[in-house]
């Protein structure tokens, strides 16, 4: 009996990427034994005319599945529309930009046939991303598996395959703010890694800029980790002993020489210091009530306009 495979394919104003992306993805897919196949787009509010050329290709080839959405929602919204589309046996997880090559898809599949539940795909040459782009990155790996209980494989981003069993238990996640790699890393299933090389994009343009960087990278540290907040605790605990030993100072030192006319700039430095760190920590507590605030508003993470 043929196997089902689904992959889920968000776009955003990729119109100049899809021609190319089709032409690349449809020879591997149809080269894949016993394999019948199904690509689920979703078209995350695009400006452009990607979605009117995803529909023409749903009319030209009903393996094809086009998910409109009622506005941009984000790429961990459209993901989650794709996983609750998808239908297959085994779901597959891929960029539009084909900077994760469709060529690796086939060894996927095999290692999924061999036993696998999660097929990894890793990239073990980023050197074209810039070189901002792979510091940033390694630094936030690093920093993320330090902080959080749940460990993130480095290098690996949203390209993988997951088995059904993975699908489901990823379905049963109720956070309306998604962090997708974390996710994936939480509900753990039987792991191997594929190494690739990461092309260029195929065509157009990133659509991260570095602030949606920035609050991704908060969006990860937030939901999967406590010791953010918990460091400002630490923070004020050794502040408080470093106040205690200067007042100790300060009547020994008024008890031997006297009473000196005390100077302002130390003064300053303190207040500034300590309010800064104040700020900070209010700022932390408010990324965490923010996200208790959004998830008991219970919206649903996307809204379906129309499924071609």
């Amino acid at each position: 009996m043929a196997s089902q495979l689904s992959l889920i394919v968000p776009f955003y104003n990729e119109e100049a990427a899809i021609s190319h992306f089709v032409q690349s993805i449809l020879p591997v897919l149809d080269g894949i034994p016993e394999t019948e196949w199904e690509i689920v787009c979703v078209d995350d509010g695009s400006s452009d005319a990607t979605l009117r050329e995803l529909i023409g290709l749903s009319e030209s080839d009903r393996r094809f599945k086009v998910l409109e959405l009622s506005r941009n929602f984000g790429k961990e919204a459209a993901l989650t529309a794709g996983l609750d589309a998808a239908g297959g046996d085994a779901v597959i997880i891929i960029d539009a930009d084909l900077q994760d090559p469709p060529e690796v898809i086939p060894q996927m599949v095999q290692s999924w046939r061999d036993g696998a539940e999660v097929v990894l795909g890793k990239r073990i040459d980023r050197s074209s991303d810039s070189m901002l782009k792979r510091k940033t990155a390694s630094w936030f790996y690093a920093l993320h598996n330090q902080l959080a209980h749940i460990r993130i494989p480095e290098n690996v981003g949203d390209f993988r395959l997951m088995d059904r069993c993975v699908v489901n238990a990823l379905k049963r996640l109720p956070e309306r703010q998604r962090f997708m790699k974390g996710l994936f890393a939480w509900v753990g299933f039987r792991t191997v890694t594929i190494d690739y090389v990461r092309a260029p994009r195929a065509a157009g343009m990133t659509k991260f800029s570095g602030y949606s960087l920035w609050n991704f990278a908060l969006e990860g540290f937030t939901s999967f980790s406590s010791v953010p907040i918990r460091l400002w605790t630490y923070l004020g605990t050794v502040g408080a002993l470093i106040a205690i030993l200067y007042a100790l100072f300060i009547v020994f030192r008024t008890v031997v020489w006297g009473n000196p006319v005390p100077g302002y700039t130390s003064l300053f430095v303190a207040i500034i210091f300590f309010s800064s760190v104040q700020i900070i920590s209010i700022g932390m507590l408010g990324e965490y009530i923010g996200r208790i605030y959004m998830e008991t508003k219970q919206r649903p993470i996307y809204v379906l306009r129309r499924t071609y």
